[in-house]
C-alpha cells in the first residue's frame, strides 16, 4: 500500500493535475462533467475495454484515502474522484463487481460492494428492468463463489454483501422477486459461509422492516405480510439451520483435526442465533411454542455450550420480555418448570467461577436479567383475574434463584435485581404468598451487605471491587450509580417491611445495637494525626455506620406506618431510643449518624413523653459540639456538619412535635438563651435555628398577645441593631455599605484582619432569623382556635377569613430598612461602585462557584475533602452577598403568604418596590434577577388578593414583562451571533466556559419567566402548574443545564387548562396582555426547548384565545403566528417541541386565518408547500360546511407546513434514498351497488308493519 502510493507521489499523475485527471477519466466513459447519468445500461463492448482502465484508477484513489502517509489535499482529491465516479459513471456496476473479487484487498472489495449499494439506492428506478435482474444474479452469483471461507472472510466484507442483498429486497420483494426465499435456502446449500451470510441477510431484513422502519409504509407493508405469511417456513428454517449447525459443531469439537470446521459450524450457530433473536421478539408466540416448545427447549440446553450459551441467553432474554396482549405471554410460563430452572441456575454457578473472565461476567449479566424479567412476567399475568395463571409450583425456587444474584459481590447484578424485588413485595396477590413473606429476612439480610459503599474501582478493599472495574470507568461514575442503587434499595427494603414489619424492626434493632456497643474501627486508610479524628469516609466504621443508619431509617419509618399504634413494642423502641441517647462519642462522623437513628426513633417519645428533655438536651449538646482543645468554633468540615445536622434535627422535633416540646418550653428557652449569650459558642446559623425552633414552639401558645410578646423579646436585641444608626447609614447607599462589610480594600491595601467580618456576621443573622420568623410563625389553623385566640381579624368581601400574624408588627417595623438594603444591593453592580471596591473585591458579586457548577451540571469529587479549604476574606464576602440577596428577596417574598393583610395594605407599596427591588435591574446579573423573580415576584403576584390587582399588581407586572423580554431578547440574539464569530475573535475574558455559563443562564432565566407568566395565569384542573413544569434547577444540588435530549421523555401534564383570575384580569388589560402575548411566544423561537414546549403546551393557546375574544391587530396575529412557524423550525427536531408546536400552529391557524387574510401570505412562505393544497384547506376551512373531521384537518395542516418543521443535523444534508412502492399484493373487492328499488319492493309491507301498534 505505502509503495503503491509512493509511486502515485513520484509519477505526477495525481499532484498536478487532479482535475483534468478525473474528468478525462470520465469523459473516457462517455460521462460528460457536471452532468447526472439518466440511467445505467449494460455496457457496450467498448466499454467493457474502459472497465480495467477504471478500476485500476478507482484502486489507485482508495489507496491514497487509506494511505496513511498520504497529504490531505491528495486525500481530497481522491475521494473527489470516487464520488464524482459513484454519481455519473454508467460503468458503475461493472466496476463494482470487479472490485468486489475476492481477490482484491479487504478495503477494496469494500469500496466495490459500497459502489454497488449506492446503486441500488440512489439509481435503482432508473434502470430497466433487466439491467436490475443482471445486477440481482450478479450479487448472488458474487455470494456463491465470490467469498472466502467463513473464517477467512471480513467481517465488513459479509456485513456489505448483506446490506446490498436487503437493499433489493425492499425494492423488489416479493412482487418482482418472488423467489427470493428459495434462492436464499440453494446459498445455504453452497457453504457455511453463504449460511452464515444468509443468516445475516434475514437478520438485517426483520431489522430494517421491523425495528427501524426505515422504508415507506406501502411498502413495509407488503414485505411485513409476505413475511408473516411464510413465518412458519421462515422459522422453520432458521431452526433447522441452528439445529444442524450445532450438531454438526458438537460432533466435529471432539476431532482436533476439525477443529477449523467445527470453528466454522459455531459461526453459523451464532449467526442463526443472533437473527432468531431478531425475530423472537415480535413473530406471533405460536412459531415460539411450536413442535413442544422445540425452540425454548433448544436455547436452554444450548446454555450450557460455552461457545454459545451467551446468545443463547439473549434469545431467552427477548422472548421472555415480550410483550403485548396478557394471554399471549402464558406459555413462556414454561420457563418457570423445574428443568428451566435448574439450566438456568447452572449456568449461572458455572459462569460465577473464582476467576473472572469478562465473557463469563457477561453471560451472568443476561441469566440476571433472564430471571428478573420472568419475574416481571409472572406478576403481570397473576394479577390479571381473567387469566386464572396460579402463582408456580416452584416459586420458591425461582425466589431462591433471585436471592442468589442480590447476594452477589457485584452491584451492579444486585442492583438489577431490585426493580423485581419491589414489584414482588408490592404486588397484590404474589405479596400474599407464604414463600414471598419467608424470603423477606434473607433479603433484608443481603441488603445489609449490599448498601455499604463499597466497591470502588480504584481499591481493593472489597470482593465487589473487581467487578466494578469491569462495570465503571471511574470511581466518580461508581458513586453516581450507587447513590441512585442505595435510593432504589431504600424503597424496596420498605416495600419488604411492609409485609413483615416486625422482621424488619428486628433487625434493625440488632444492627443498631450492635454498632453501638461495637469499638471504632478507623480502618488501614485512616491518616489520622494528632488531634484529628479517629475517622475517615473510608474508615470501616464510617461505613458501617452509613449502610446502617440508612437501613434503619427506611426500616422504623414504615414500621410508624404500618404497625398499629397499640401494636408497637414501646418497651423496646424506648430501651433502644436509650441506648443512642448514652451512646457518646467524640467523632463528629458517628455522631452525624447518631443524630441521625435519634431523628428516627423519636415518634416513640408520643408513647413516653417523659424522653423529651433527654432528647432536647442530646441534640442541643450536639449543637455546640467541639472537639477537644478547640476554644471556639471549629472549622472542620465534621464538626460543621454535626452542628448543622443537630440544628436540622432539633427544628424538625420541634415541627412534628411541637405539643410534646411546649410543656417543657421554658426550660428549652433557658438553655437556648444560655447558649446565645456565649458568642464563641454557637454560629451565626447555629443561633438563627436555635430561634428558629422556639418560634416553631411557640405557635402552641395559641394566643396572638403572648406569642407576639414572645417573638418580641426574642428578636429585639437584632431588630435593635437593624434599625440602629450605623446599620442604617450603611443602607443608605452602596459606598457606606461596602465600607460596612470590608469590601472598599484594594488589593495592594488588605489587612490581615477582617475588620468587616463582624458587621457581616450580625447583618447575616439579623436576615437569618427575620426569614426564620416569617416562614415559621402562624396563625392557629382552626378556625375557632384562631378566634379564641385573637389571631381573628374580620373577613373579606368574598367570605373567607381574615388572620393576623403575631409577626406583622415586627416585619413592618424593620420592612423600610430591608427595602433600603435591597435597593443598596442593586445598586453594587454600578460601575462607578464596582471600581471602588477594586479588582480583587468586585469579584466577590460574582456567582459562587459552587452554584456554577450545578447550573452547568459539572461533576462533584467522589469523596470530599474532609476539611474545608481555608476561606480568603473575598470568599467569605461573596458567599455573604450571595446569602444575604436571596435571604432578604425570601423575607419580601413571603411578607405576601404570610401577613397578606398588614403587607398588602401599606399605602405606597407599588411605588415602594419599584423604586428598590426592581431599581438598577440593567446592571443585576441573570444570576440575581432569576432569584428576584422566583423568590419574590411570583409569592407577590400569586398572594395579591383582588381588589389590589389594579393598585398592585398591574403598575408591576407590565412594565417588568416588558423589561424582560427586551433583556432576554438581546441575550438571545447575542447567543445565536456567537456561531459566526470566529477563533481570531475570542478574548481571555470571553473564553468557552464563560460563554456555556452565560448560554446556560439565558435558559433558566428563560425558564423562570416562563414558569412566572404559567404560575400567575394558568390553572389545571387537579393539577398545579408549579408542579406540572418544576424546574430541576428550582432545588439545590440539581442542575439547571441538563442536555436538551431529556425533553424527550418530559410529557405535557394531562389536565384542562383555564386561566386563572388573576390571568383572566391580566389579559383583560390591554398593556399588560400585550406584554404577556409578546413574551409567552418569544420562547418559541429562542434556543431553549424546555422554555419552547411549556410555552407551546400550557401557555400560548390559552391566552391567545382569551384575548381574540377582544381586537387583536393584524400585525399581532402575523407576528404571533410567524413565530410559531419559527418554533417549528428551530425545535421541530425535538419531538416534545414538535407536537405542542403543530397543535398551536393547526388551533391558531384555524381561529385567526377566517379574520386575517393576511395568514395566507405567510403560509405561502412555508418551504415546499404546495399552493393548490393550501387553497383547497383554506376553501374548506372558510365553508364551515366542507370541513372534514379534526384529526384529518390535522393531518392535511401538518403536510402544508412539513417544510418548515426543523431536521437533525444529521439528517439536514443526508440524500434522500427513494423507495417506489409495487404494485399491491390484494386488490380491494368492490361491492355491487344494490338496487334500492328492488330492495324496498322486496320488503312488501314489513316496513309499515313495524310501526303498526
Amino acid at each position: 500500500m505505502r509503495s503503491c502510493c509512493c509511486e502515485i507521489k513520484r509519477a505526477c499523475a495525481w499532484c498536478p493535475l487532479p482535475e483534468t485527471w478525473y474528468m478525462r477519466s470520465l469523459h473516457r466513459t462517455g460521462a460528460p462533467h457536471g452532468e447526472r447519468s439518466a440511467r445505467w445500461e449494460a455496457p457496450s463492448p467498448a466499454m467493457d475495454e474502459q472497465v480495467p482502465v477504471l478500476c485500476e484508477q478507482l484502486v489507485r484513489a482508495v489507496t491514497v484515502m487509506m494511505e496513511p502517509e498520504s497529504s490531505q489535499e491528495y486525500r481530497l482529491e481522491a475521494l473527489k474522484f470516487c464520488e464524482e465516479f459513484k454519481e455519473k459513471s454508467p460503468l458503475c456496476v461493472p466496476c463494482g463487481l470487479q472490485l468486489s473479487n475476492k481477490s482484491q484487498s479487504p478495503f477494496i472489495r469494500h469500496f466495490g460492494l459500497h459502489i454497488l449499494e449506492h446503486v441500488i439506492k440512489f439509481r435503482w428506478n432508473d434502470m430497466a428492468p433487466e439491467n436490475k435482474v443482471c445486477l440481482k444474479d450478479s450479487v448472488m452469483d458474487l455470494i456463491s463463489h465470490g467469498i472466502r471461507t467463513i473464517l477467512e472472510e471480513e467481517s465488513h466484507i459479509k456485513d456489505m454483501m448483506a446490506r446490498i442483498v436487503v437493499e433489493m429486497i425492499k425494492r423488489e420483494w416479493p412482487q418482482h422477486w418472488p423467489d427470493m426465499l428459495n434462492e436464499l435456502d440453494s446459498l445455504t446449500r453452497v457453504g457455511e459461509a453463504q449460511t452464515e451470510l444468509v443468516m445475516f441477510i434475514l437478520l438485517r431484513l426483520a431489522e430494517d422492516v421491523v425495528t427501524f422502519q426505515n422504508l415507506p409504509p406501502q411498502r413495509r407493508r407488503d414485505i411485513l405480510t409476505t413475511m408473516t405469511q411464510n413465518m412458519n417456513v421462515l422459522f422453520a428454517f432458521m431452526l433447522n439451520i441452528l439445529q444442524q449447525s450445532v450438531q454438526q459443531y458438537q460432533h466435529l469439537k471432539t476431532d482436533p483435526t476439525n477443529s477449523e470446521k467445527a470453528q466454522g459450524m459455531c459461526r453459523v450457530a451464532v449467526a442463526a442465533l443472533n437473527t432468531l433473536a431478531g425475530y423472537i421478539d415480535w413473530v406471533t408466540i405460536s412459531h415460539i411454542m411450536a413442535d413442544n416448545c422445540k425452540l425454548l427447549g433448544m436455547l436452554c440446553v444450548l446454555l450450557s455450550e460455552p461457545e454459545l450459551q451467551l446468545e443463547a441467553a439473549e434469545c431467552l432474554l427477548i422472548a421472555v420480555s415480550r410483550k403485548g396482549k396478557m394471554e399471549d405471554r402464558i406459555p413462556l410460563l414454561i420457563l418457570f418448570g423445574d428443568e428451566a430452572i435448574e439450566y438456568i441456575l447452572s449456568v449461572a454457578q458455572m459462569a460465577d467461577t473464582e476467576t473472572l473472565e469478562e465473557k463469563r461476567y457477561i453471560l451472568l449479566k443476561r441469566i440476571c436479567q433472564l430471571i428478573c424479567t420472568l419475574g416481571t412476567q409472572i406478576c403481570a399475568l397473576t394479577q390479571n383475574p381473567d387469566l386464572k395463571v396460579n402463582v408456580p409450583g416452584n416459586f420458591n425456587k425461582y425466589l431462591e434463584t433471585l436471592l442468589s444474584f442480590t447476594q452477589h459481590p457485584s452491584q451492579f447484578l444486585t442492583s438489577s435485581t431490585m426493580l423485581t424485588w419491589g414489584t414482588l413485595f408490592r404486588h397484590e396477590v404474589l405479596s400474599r404468598d407464604p414463600h414471598l413473606i419467608a424470603a423477606v429476612p434473607d433479603f433484608l439480610r443481603a441488603s445489609m451487605v449490599s448498601i455499604v459503599r463499597v466497591g470502588f474501582p480504584s481499591k481493593d478493599n472489597s470482593p465487589s471491587c473487581k467487578y466494578s472495574k469491569l462495570d465503571f470507568e471511574s470511581d466518580e461514575e461508581f458513586n453516581n450509580f450507587f447513590n441512585s442503587f442505595r435510593a432504589l434499595l431504600g424503597g424496596v427494603v420498605r416495600a419488604a417491611c411492609y409485609l413483615d414489619p416486625k422482621t424488619g424492626f428486628r433487625i434493625a434493632k440488632e444492627w443498631l445495637s450492635y454498632q453501638l456497643s461495637a469499638p471504632l474501627d478507623p480502618g488501614p486508610h485512616n491518616s489520622a494525626k494528632p488531634g484529628e479524628t479517629p475517622c475517615s469516609m473510608l474508615s470501616t466504621s464510617f461505613l458501617q455506620w452509613e449502610a446502617m443508619t440508612f437501613f434503619c431509617e427506611c426500616v422504623i419509618s414504615q414500621y410508624f406506618r404500618v404497625v398499629p399504634k397499640e401494636e408497637l413494642p414501646v418497651t423496646e423502641g424506648m430501651g433502644l431510643l436509650q441506648q443512642v441517647l448514652n451512646y457518646e462519642t467524640m467523632d463528629p462522623l458517628i455522631l452525624s449518624f447518631v443524630l441521625t437513628n435519634l431523628s428516627s426513633l423519636i415518634p416513640f417519645i408520643s408513647y413516653m413523653s417523659s424522653y423529651m428533655p433527654p432528647v432536647l438536651s442530646k441534640l442541643l449538646d450536639a449543637i455546640s459540639f467541639q472537639l477537644p482543645g478547640d476554644t471556639k468554633v471549629s472549622k472542620s468540615r465534621g464538626v460543621m456538619n454535626v452542628r448543622r445536622h443537630a440544628n436540622s434535627s432539633l427544628i424538625k422535633v420541634c415541627r412534628d412535635y411541637p405539643e410534646l416540646v411546649l410543656p417543657h418550653f421554658e426550660q428549652l428557652h433557658a438553655r437556648i438563651k444560655a447558649m446565645l449569650g456565649e458568642e464563641q459558642l454557637l454560629t451565626q446559623m447555629g443561633k438563627c435555628a436555635l430561634m428558629e425552633a422556639l418560634i416553631l414552639v411557640s405557635n402552641q401558645f395559641k394566643n396572638y398577645d403572648k406569642q407576639r410578646a414572645f417573638l418580641e423579646e426574642l428578636v429585639s436585641p437584632l431588630v435593635s441593631m437593624w434599625i440602629s444608626e450605623e446599620t442604617q447609614r450603611a443602607f443608605s447607599g452602596p459606598n457606606e455599605f461596602i465600607s460596612f462589610v470590608g469590601a472598599d480594600i484594594l488589593a495592594s491595601q488588605q489587612e490581615e484582619e477582617d475588620r468587616g467580618g463582624p458587621n457581616r456576621s450580625q447583618l447575616g443573622l439579623c436576615t437569618f432569623t427575620l426569614l426564620a420568623m416569617v416562614k415559621r410563625s402562624q396563625w392557629p389553623t382552626d378556625l375557632e382556635e384562631a378566634k379564641a385566640g385573637g389571631f381573628l381579624i374580620g373577613y373579606n368581601p368574598s367570605g373567607a377569613p381574615l388572620f393576623r400574624n403575631p409577626c406583622a408588627g415586627i416585619l413592618l417595623k424593620v420592612l423600610d430598612s430591608l427595602l433600603a438594603l435591597i435597593r443598596t444591593m442593586n445598586s453594587l453592580y454600578l460601575p462607578e461602585v464596582m471600581s471602588k471596591m477594586g479588582d480583587t473585591f468586585c469579584k466577590s458579586l460574582n456567582m459562587l462557584e459552587m452554584d456554577k457548577k450545578i447550573l452547568t451540571g459539572s461533576s462533584q469529587p467522589t469523596i470530599e475533602d474532609y476539611d474545608f479549604p481555608v476561606k480568603t476574606i473575598l470568599s467569605r464576602i461573596q458567599v455573604f452577598f450571595a446569602s444575604l440577596f436571596d435571604s432578604c428577596h425570601h423575607i419580601l417574598g413571603n411578607c405576601g403568604p404570610s401577613i397578606p393583610h398588614e403587607f398588602y395594605s401599606i399605602p405606597n407599596m407599588t411605588s415602594h418596590l419599584l423604586s428598590s427591588v426592581f431599581t438598577n435591574l440593567d446592571n443585576v446579573p441573570d444570576y440575581r434577577l432569576r432569584i428576584i423573580l422566583r423568590v419574590f415576584v411570583k409569592p407577590f403576584i400569586i398572594s395579591c388578593p383582588p381588589e389590589k390587582y389594579e393598585s398592585l399588581v398591574c403598575p408591576i407586572l407590565g412594565p417588568l414583562l416588558v423589561y424582560l423580554h427586551q433583556r432576554l431578547s438581546r441575550k438571545w440574539l447575542s447567543i445565536n451571533q456567537r456561531t459566526t464569530v470566529s477563533e481570531e475573535d475570542y478574548t481571555e475574558e470571553d473564553s468557552e466556559s464563560q460563554e456555556v455559563l452565560e448560554e446556560q443562564l439565558a435558559r433558566v432565566l428563560t425558564r423562570e419567566v416562563v414558569d412566572l407568566i404559567g404560575s400567575c395565569c394558568i390553572a389545571r384542573k387537579g393539577v398545579d402548574f408549579c408542579a406540572s413544569t418544576a424546574d430541576v434547577g428550582h432545588s439545590a444540588g440539581q442542575a439547571d443545564g441538563d442536555d436538551e435530549e431529556m425533553m424527550a421523555t418530559e410529557a405535557v401534564v394531562p389536565g384542562t387548562i383555564e386561566l386563572t383570575e388573576l390571568g383572566q384580569f391580566l389579559v383583560g388589560n390591554e398593556e399588560i396582555s400585550t406584554a404577556l402575548l409578546v413574551i409567552s411566544y418569544s420562547p418559541l423561537v429562542w434556543k431553549d426547548t424546555i422554555a419552547c414546549q411549556r410555552a407551546a403546551s400550557q401557555l400560548c393557546w390559552p391566552l391567545l384565545k382569551q384575548v381574540m375574544s377582544t381586537s387583536l391587530p393584524a400585525d399581532a396575529a402575523l407576528c404571533l403566528f410567524s413565530n410559531i412557524l419559527c418554533g417549528l423550525q428551530a425545535h421541530g427536531q425535538h419531538e416534545s417541541c414538535k407536537f405542542p408546536l403543530l397543535q398551536l400552529a393547526f388551533q391558531t391557524y384555524e381561529a385567526l386565518r377566517p379574520q386575517y387574510q393576511e395568514l395566507r401570505g405567510l403560509m405561502e412562505q412555508v418551504p415546499d408547500i404546495q399552493r393548490d393544497s393550501l387553497e383547497q384547506f383554506d376553501t374548506k376551512l372558510l365553508s364551515p360546511q366542507l370541513k372534514a373531521s379534526e384529526k384529518k384537518r390535522r393531518e392535511q395542516f401538518r403536510k402544508l407546513i412539513a417544510g418548515c418543521i426543523g431536521k437533525p443535523l444529521g439528517e439536514q444534508f443526508r440524500k434522500e434514498v427513494h423507495i417506489r412502492n409495487l404494485p399491491a399484493l390484494l386488490k380491494k373487492k368492490t361491492r355491487p351497488a344494490l338496487d334500492s328499488e328492488s330492495v324496498l319492493s322486496s320488503c312488501d309491507g314489513s316496513l309499515m308493519a313495524l310501526f303498526q301498534p
